[in-house]
């Protein structure tokens, strides 16, 4: 209610002001009307500034009117009539004489506010500008990035401008119909033209409907194009992204960003978008047939409406209060259910029934006293909206029937505005309501641009393809921390070599850092500190495709596709023969379960693999690695699932083709280590350790500790085994 009571006494007090300048400008024994009326304006302009700072800070604003909404009608109050003045004095002297000796006048105090309201209710809604708070608390616009995507369907654009242009032509000319029969049955002239204009107005309706279904057709088939193309930029932006972006980013937000908000942005677009230019083409054509008709009236309706509309959405905001303190106390009242509800126990035990009922009836009491103030509320919104529009159309009439009884406009003039200033009315108030929401989806496309043009921190820009690949790794003093947790180094100053021809065995205890050491060397991150070299080159320098070609990786826990066991397989490979599969398949000792499956290679494996069990994955994932013939294999404990002989067989067969190629086992059981050519130990981060298995084992040291806890839990479970055979017997 204060900031409401705001809005009448700053004009109060601007009419008191003006009329104090009236009588203090004598004094200043001017001369020239125009000087006078520029010092009275800009005297007029600081107290205005002054007073309505002084307001805002007593009585604060309506949320929907900004500060700088309201310094901008001041100024325009203050300054408006000396510069129309200034202007007109250079085009005819004499018009303006009049205005400039009765400035202070009332009529043209009204005037300049009434123009004052029109700009402010335009710049409200239609500003292209947002001040600071709002730019802080939501996302910029992309319109401009939401046009290029929209820009390679500008012909199909075009069909539809076209189409709404003639659509819209249609439907205008049946109020201008309309006139002319009333006139022509007032006058009883032509009575032939009656049914001529009735066939005419049956064929442009038709006409104009048939566009119009054409239009929306087109425009809604566009749009799905411009979805589809903007969800597909996305998922490709999405794919190309570093290994930390996918750490700190949620799987479910990034699904979301894809599917649900490019959705809900197209959704928006095409509904709303399509609305607005409709509605934006209605009102510029019955604006210019109302122009035609009278240009009076026109510039009357443009003067009053913005004024119409303002007195509802005045009156809504004390409605709006009043809705907010309903909400407000109803939840208070679920609340005192909600607590009384969940301590039965206590209330029970302290007789508190009745005290606790009585509690819950004086809350809904309350929210039923501010639902009475809410239905008043409303049903005085509902009456100043109504009654704004009747006084807008009473205007209309009034003044229309003094033009015509001057004989400016004829009757059926008169009724032909009535019909297009009724749609005129209603195409605006639709335009306010559509184009905030559109804001609001272009504002909302944000996170949709912010993914598409985000650029990967760690770019695989490399295009080294050499034709030799002998698969040297070298670790140089590598140190290394994950993004999510920089203060806390996962490797430190890590050096080792993976020979070519060799099988190397990286062992440790758990978060010692050796699965980092398989992500370096797959490129999803880059250390802190040293260098990871491939044949003395970094591996940054390798073309992205030939890398992953020659580097294949089998992770204890394999990512498997809902798609066929052959297709898994062959994933990346494109349609491979179905013979290279199967060796693939037989080397990882995989052929036998295929076969068995019910429809064998063509076995769909199910949602993440969800058909198969994790052995059977696992053999799958050595299969997709070996079809590859990488020149580095990387098993990061990819056998732990798979029993003893079948874990044996797969061993036998990555070892027995190692003499060409790199290996490098990650091991929790050290009994896969033993048959490697080479043991490196990682512990805290850090190679404390490397030899063979029997050379580490007479060290005596960390290797040879871990072997001596794995043999003696080995001897604890065959113990318990057979104790527990002697009991059952």
């Amino acid at each position: 209610m204060k900031a409401s009571l705001a809005l009448w006494t700053l004009p109060a007090l601007d009419f008191v002001a003006v009329q104090l300048l009236l009588l203090l400008c004598p004094l200043l024994q001017l001369q020239e009307p125009q000087a006078i009326i520029w010092i009275s304006s800009l005297a007029r302009l600081g107290f205005l500034a002054v007073t309505s700072q002084a307001i805002c800070a007593v009585w604060g604003l309506p949320a929907w009117l900004g500060r700088e909404v309201l310094l901008l009608c001041v100024t325009l109050l203050s300054l408006l009539l000396p510069c129309y003045t200034t202007l007109t004095s250079f085009i005819d002297p004499q018009a303006t004489a009049e205005i400039l000796c009765g400035w202070g006048r009332s009529d043209v105090l009204v005037i300049t506010y009434l123009i004052t309201v029109v700009v402010a209710v335009l710049w409200q809604n239609f500003s292209p500008f947002e001040n600071e708070s709002e730019a802080k608390g939501q996302p910029s616009a992309s319109l401009g990035k939401l046009l290029s995507c929209l820009t390679p369907y500008g012909g199909r654009f075009l069909v539809v401008a076209i189409l709404v242009v003639v659509s819209s032509l249609g439907e205008m000319a049946i109020p201008y119909y309309t006139g002319q029969m009333t006139d022509w049955i007032m006058n009883e002239e032509n009575p032939s033209a009656f049914g001529t204009a009735i066939l005419t107005m049956s064929l442009l309706t038709i006409g104009s409907a048939v566009t119009e279904f054409l239009c929306d057709s087109l425009y809604n088939v566009t749009m799905s194009l411009i979805h589809m193309g903007i969800q597909s930029r996305v998922f490709r932006s999405v794919l190309q992204q570093e290994m930390a972006f996918f750490d700190t980013a949620q799987t479910g937000d990034i699904t979301s960003r894809i599917t649900a908000d490019t959705q809900a942005m197209s959704e928006s677009l095409s509904e709303k978008l399509s609305l607005l230019m409709w509605y934006l083409m209605r009102v510029t054509f019955l604006y210019l047939f109302m122009m035609k008709l009278s240009w009076k009236l026109s510039l009357f309706t443009l003067l009053v409406l913005p004024v119409i509309m303002v007195i509802p959405k005045l009156s809504g905001t004390f409605y709006e209060e009043l809705s907010f303190q309903v909400q407000a106390s109803l939840a208070q009242a679920n609340q005192a259910a909600s607590e009384t509800l969940s301590n039965m126990k206590t209330v029970r035990s302290f007789a508190g029934e009745e005290e606790e009922a009585e509690r819950y009836g004086g809350r809904l009491n309350e929210t039923y006293l501010l639902n009475k103030k809410e239905s008043v509320a409303y049903a005085g919104f509902m009456w100043t909206n109504s009654l704004s529009g009747l006084a807008l159309k009473v205007g209309i009439l009034y003044y229309g029937g003094q033009l015509v009884t001057a004989g400016y406009i004829s009757s059926g003039d008169l009724v032909a505005f009535v019909l297009y200033e009724l749609q005129f009315t209603s195409a605006v108030e639709v335009l306010f309501r559509m184009y905030p929401d559109v804001r609001k989806a272009v504002g909302a496309s944000e996170k949709i641009f912010e993914y598409m043009d985000r650029s990967p921190r760690i770019a695989a820009t490399g295009n080294l393809v050499p034709e030799i690949f002998k698969g040297h790794v070298t670790f140089q003093n590598v140190t290394f921390a994950y993004p999510s947790r920089p203060d806390t180094p996962v490797l430190k100053d890590v050096s080792f070599q993976l020979r070519p021809g060799e099988v190397t065995a990286l062992v440790g205890p758990s978060a010692a850092g050796k699965s980092t050491c398989v992500w370096l060397l797959e490129r999803f991150y880059q250390p802190q500190a040293g260098k990871i070299l491939l044949d003395g080159k970094s591996i940054w320098e390798y073309e992205q495709k030939y890398f992953h070609s020659k580097v294949a990786l089998v992770s204890q826990e394999p990512v498997l596709f809902g798609r066929s066991v052959r297709e898994n397989i062959s994933y990346g490979l494109g349609d491979l023969p179905l013979d290279d599969v199967i060796t693939a398949a037989k080397y990882a000792s995989a052929h036998g379960f295929i076969t068995g499956l019910k429809d064998g290679y063509q076995t769909d494996a199910g949602e993440k693999g969800g058909q198969l069990s994790v052995g059977q994955k696992q053999r799958v994932a050595i299969a997709r690695a070996l079809l590859r013939d990488p020149q580095i294999l990387i098993l990061d404990d990819a056998t732990s699932a798979l029993d003893t002989e079948t874990e044996h067989l797969v061993q036998t067969a990555v070892y027995n083709s190692s003499q060409h190629r790199t290996v490098l086992v990650i091991a929790h059981r050290l009994s896969t280590a033993e048959q490697a050519d080479r043991i490196l130990v990682l512990e805290g981060g850090q190679i404390t350790e490397e030899g063979t298995h029997q050379e580490l084992l007479e060290k005596g040291g960390s290797y040879s500790r871990m072997v001596q806890k794995q043999l003696q839990g080995f001897q604890k479970d065959s113990t318990n085994d057979e104790e527990g055979q002697e009991k059952h017997v």
